[in-house]
């Protein structure tokens, strides 16, 4: 029996979209002919889990030995052990679906439902594919920080200035620097003892890696907050937190990631209020005549 947990969405279905948000996690670095049979098996894992290789094939516009390496390169022994895992995940409860591509003569309702569809699957499919151990190591290095730089470009660049503003009222030295240039030289500037926050859904923005890379190079540990491991970005960092997700139409796709990101960051900071007393006492003396920033 699948009891609904909240949101719609019972035991099942939120065991199934951790699932694939940890298959999504792992398959940043895939082959392209390989990454056909990963999208097809993120669109429709119950086809994947119930047909041959043969199928998954000539669905996927690929040959069978390449469904075979697919499964091979996300963690598994063969596509047979991928599918005895599609059953064991699957249970009685029916196969997630990404929302709908919205279209011109969607109604506002459609687009509402669909927009909190997206910002929920996003975070239910967090807590598949985030490491424990990698959001403790992330805060350690924070609470030890000189001082921390954070950066994002495009849709990413909100998160990081979100991340400035909540970090700073937890009373770590956060700066941050929108313009590329100047980001550059302040990350050249940087040293060991010195913490940088790197934010992009992608890992793959060339701006976002410049910075990130000049950072590492200064010395200074890099914390990735990215969608997928074994990208360039999560290749360079110290400590990758990977929010991973499931493939959604365009119009949800940073929406959904967002939401995840900025999740990771109120984990960090909730997390280093808790453990540091003294740091969060000096965030409130520098916040004492400020208006109510909560």
């Amino acid at each position: 029996m699948n009891k609904e947990i909240g949101n719609g969405i019972s035991e099942g279905e939120q065991r199934i979209q951790q699932w694939l948000s940890s298959i999504h996690a792992r398959s940043g670095d895939l082959a392209a002919s390989e990454a056909k049979v990963v999208d097809l098996l993120l669109v429709d894992p119950l086809f994947v889990g119930t047909s041959t290789a043969a199928q998954v094939a000539t669905r996927a516009g690929v040959s069978p030995p390449t469904v075979i390496r697919a499964a091979r390169a996300i963690g598994f022994t063969g596509f047979t052990e991928l599918k005895i895992e599609i059953a064991r995940v699957r249970g009685t409860a029916r196969f997630f679906a990404p929302p709908e591509r919205l279209t011109a003569d969607a109604t506002l309702a459609s687009v509402l439902e669909t927009s909190i569809r997206a910002g929920v699957d996003a975070l239910t499919a967090l807590s598949g594919a985030i490491e424990i151990s990698a959001l403790d190591e992330a805060v350690a290095l924070i609470q030890n920080a000189r001082q921390v730089f954070v950066f994002g470009a495009g849709p990413s660049a909100t998160v990081a200035a979100d991340a400035v503003f909540r970090m700073r009222t937890a009373g770590v030295i956060t700066i941050s620097i929108q313009d590329y240039l100047s980001a550059m030289i302040a990350a050249r500037l940087l040293a060991p003892g010195d913490v940088i926050i790197v934010v992009s859904s992608t890992g793959r923005t060339s701006s976002t890696l410049a910075v990130a890379d000049a950072a590492s190079s200064a010395g200074a540990s890099l914390i990735a907050i990215t969608n997928q491991y074994d990208t360039p970005l999560a290749t360079l960092a110290n400590v990758s937190l990977v929010v991973g997700g499931v493939p959604l139409p365009a119009q949800m796709a940073a929406a959904g990631s967002r939401l995840a990101q900025l999740v990771v960051i109120d984990t960090l900071v909730a997390a280093l209020t808790l453990r540091d007393k003294e740091q969060s006492r000096r965030a409130e003396r520098a916040g004492i005549d400020l208006p109510d920033m909560s």
